[in-house]
């Protein structure tokens, strides 16, 4: 009989992921920035932050390089270059 599998909470933190990478990586380029925060939304791994105000970077230990964020922003203020 099996029973349920626990993590402590904050263990993920450990597991840098970005090595998963597809060989793209987002660049935000910080020029056309509106701030309307939708590259932090739809970020699957959270690992897009904000720095200040209408400054943002990603956290390449975790990012996968789905491309979402550059594929959502409407000033298309976000290039997927290779790694």
């Amino acid at each position: 009989m099996f029973g349920p599998i626990y993590a402590k909470p904050g263990s993920s933190k450990k597991n840098l992921t970005g090595s998963w990478r597809t060989g793209l990586k987002p660049k935000f380029l910080q020029k056309e920035c509106v701030g309307c925060n939708l590259c932090l939304i739809i970020c699957p791994e959270v690992c897009v932050v904000g720095e200040e105000k209408n400054t943002f970077q990603t956290n390449y230990d975790y990012c996968k390089g789905c491309g979402n964020c550059a594929e959502i922003c409407p000033k298309q203020d976000i290039v997927m270059i290779e790694e």
